[in-house]
């Protein structure tokens, strides 16, 4: 576990889940009261806790959790934790709301779908329904000297996702709607899973845009500068990857023929395959989940044509 100081009022807690350094990130905000952005899953508690002892976070200051989706690796530890925050409140979209709630149909689903990659994350616990914030789009919470947190609907990645606008430090916390950065090598790459859809990812990342963010906040994993740079990346990156899936979809290539593809032309992916072939998650997440939701969203929409 680490905790790295980004600005006056922004931590980054690396809660090395499973292991794993530089995967999930949780940041802590601190005003008059504190948040926390992003819990990770429910193994990655025990050392979230310890790192807000160390930045002696008391636990009843801390007033908000605030999760992107309910995928288990952004919020599986959101009930668990919560037992140790008696004054805080979970903020998450109005469709994830239920699963945060009743999670065992999430967590059958996760299994079924991530396999073995669930024994890392952990079975999350339910959240009381009572310390549920289903937030709305341009919903406002206020920490106190200056830190609020703004929300900003950002559909795409899931039907349920948000992302966060601090408007001190000018940054944003995207979730997962700005792809997966991977910091040790300054890289991003696509996290679209089944049922992706780039439609409504693209209009995601052009309200991100307009916001013209400092920085981004990845949950996968840490501060980047140049966000409106990082942010129009991944626009033609998302582009890209839908171009060559429909050039292969028309040529019936298979999947594995389309990834191949996709790694060749997107330098980005190409730099970091290495890096996330060897990744005892992203090499399943990004290379087989990711291709398949491109895959199925520009299939879908060849079928309307």
């Amino acid at each position: 576990m680490s905790v790295t100081r980004l600005e006056d009022h922004i931590n980054l807690i690396d809660p090395e889940t499973s292991g794993m350094k530089h995967f999930i990130a949780s940041y802590v905000l601190n005003g008059r009261t504190a948040a926390i952005v992003e819990t990770g899953p429910a193994s990655s508690v025990p050392n979230l806790l310890a790192a807000l002892k160390r930045l002696r976070v008391e636990p009843e200051k801390v007033a908000y959790v605030a999760v992107s989706h309910v995928h288990l690796d952004h919020a599986g530890g959101a009930g668990t934790l919560l037992k140790h925050l008696p004054n805080a409140k979970v903020i998450v979209h109005p469709k994830g709301a239920f699963h945060l709630a009743h999670p065992q149909k999430l967590w059958e689903q996760s299994r079924l779908v991530l396999g073995t990659i669930t024994e890392l994350y952990g079975e999350p616990e339910p959240v009381p329904e009572e310390r549920i914030i289903a937030a709305s789009d341009g919903m406002v919470f206020d920490l106190g000297q200056g830190v609020e947190l703004k929300v900003v609907e950002t559909l795409g990645h899931a039907s349920h996702h948000q992302s966060y606008h601090e408007r001190l430090s000018e940054g944003i916390f995207p979730g997962d709607a700005a792809g997966i950065y991977l910091s040790e090598i300054d890289q991003i790459v696509p996290t679209t899973p089944p049922p992706f859809r780039l439609d409504i990812a693209l209009d995601s990342l052009k309200k991100l845009i307009q916001l013209e963010p400092k920085a981004l906040y990845f949950s996968h994993f840490g501060r980047a500068a140049d966000g409106v740079e990082k942010l129009n990346t991944h626009v033609r990156q998302l582009k890209l990857w839908a171009k060559i899936a429909e050039e292969g979809l028309e040529k019936n290539d298979e999947l594995a023929v389309i990834t191949r593809n996709i790694v060749k032309n997107d330098e980005s992916l190409r730099i970091a395959f290495n890096y996330v072939k060897n990744h005892p998650v992203l090499k399943e997440t990004v290379l087989n989940n990711s291709v398949q939701g491109v895959v199925d969203f520009v299939q879908r929409s060849m079928s309307t044509r």
